[in-house]
């Protein structure tokens, strides 16, 4: 039989890079485990942060050390332009596997590059992928097919930075809207990566400045007490939900250091959630797979209210993390579906989705 040449596609020119490389090693972990070995062959590509494409020759050995290339100065605008040339093997591919996180890799640039390419690949589309990526898109989406969610504002860049008669003002109308605690996020980042949770004016001035650092679109939400619970979904127009999981920490919320350092968070699989409410979390968590016309998988975030009984949706994961603490692999797992049969099952979805 015939392997299928998988385009294991990692790295990428985000901050979350180094999540990426772990991502890819968990996934190429997998395709060589059985019965995977006898179906598919993986062709690692590299993407530095630079914007190098490399072969799987280069791309191997990144992932076996797990520590990224240096970028290289691009030179001249001639030099430039051979920074996005494939690599000769790109094209013996037969479907392609992005972990690529956050901007460049999961905000519909690379499914777009792919879609080009007429050949299947995991996960999202184009348009899920870009707005699942966009916070105040998603939240437009989530609100059109009547989800509830925290209360937020929308800020732009020029608002922080270019005018200083409407700086004061905006933060007046953050602090009567939304009040303290609040959280201030750029609009187009993974991983809680430029995410502050302030108390204060100053707090949120230095935050607004910080966010407006990584995005020109910000995104204020009001803070909520609540618990932190996740669904994953696998499959394309007959998606099913995994079983609800949570997520407790002892840090002020759960930001990029908790989310992928060990130890720093606890995952309780299954969570412990009277019945009802985690079938409404799973009810939910296909809605908002459909709102955003996601394919593949996706991971969808919820705050539990308990004090009201409230769920409200906080956000949805197109292409979630595959590392050792990753919920998503860790929720299918509970739910029966072993790793490498997950990650068969999700490369299954795409060749369907292409077909």
């Amino acid at each position: 039989m015939t392997k299928l040449r998988v385009g294991l596609l990692f790295g990428g020119c985000s901050g979350e890079h180094e999540v990426s490389i772990r991502s890819a090693r968990a996934i190429a972990n997998a395709l060589n485990t059985d019965p995977n070995p006898s179906k598919y062959e993986v062709l690692p590509f590299y993407i530095q942060k630079d914007g190098r494409w490399q072969a799987p020759d280069i791309a191997q050995s990144v992932l076996e050390s797990g520590v990224p290339l240096p970028s290289e100065e691009t030179g001249s605008p001639t030099t430039r332009t051979h920074l996005w040339q494939f690599p000769p093997l790109a094209a013996e591919v037969d479907v392609w596997f992005p972990t690529l996180h956050g901007p460049n890799g999961e905000d519909g640039t690379i499914q777009g590059l792919l879609q080009l390419m007429q050949v299947p690949y995991v996960g999202s589309g184009v348009l899920a992928s870009s707005v699942g990526m966009d916070k105040i898109a998603m939240k437009s989406a989530f609100a059109q097919a009547g989800l509830a969610q925290v209360k937020y504002m929308t800020v732009n860049r020029s608002q922080v930075w270019s005018n200083p008669c409407v700086y004061p003002k905006l933060c007046d109308e953050i602090e009567a809207t939304l009040g303290y605690p609040c959280f201030v996020k750029p609009a187009n980042l993974g991983s809680s990566v430029g995410i502050a949770k302030v108390r204060s004016r100053a707090q949120l001035e230095a935050a607004l400045d910080s966010a407006a650092s990584y995005d020109r679109r910000l995104i204020v939400e009001a803070g909520v007490v609540a618990r932190e619970v996740e669904c994953a979904v696998l499959g394309n127009d007959q998606a099913q939900a995994s079983i609800v999981g949570e997520i407790t920490y002892t840090s002020d919320f759960y930001d990029y250091e908790t989310k992928y350092m060990e130890g720093r968070a606890d995952l309780h699989i299954p969570a412990p959630l009277p019945e009802a409410i985690a079938a409404q979390v799973q009810t939910l968590a296909l809605q908002a797979f459909a709102a955003v016309d996601a394919a593949g998988l996706a991971r969808i975030d919820f705050f539990y209210v308990e004090s009201t009984g409230e769920v409200l949706i906080n956000e949805i994961n197109t292409l979630p993390g595959f590392t050792a603490t990753s919920m998503y692999p860790q929720l299918w797992a509970a739910s029966g579906v072993a790793f490498p049969t997950l990650v068969d099952q999700l490369i299954q979805f795409a060749l369907e989705r292409h077909s």
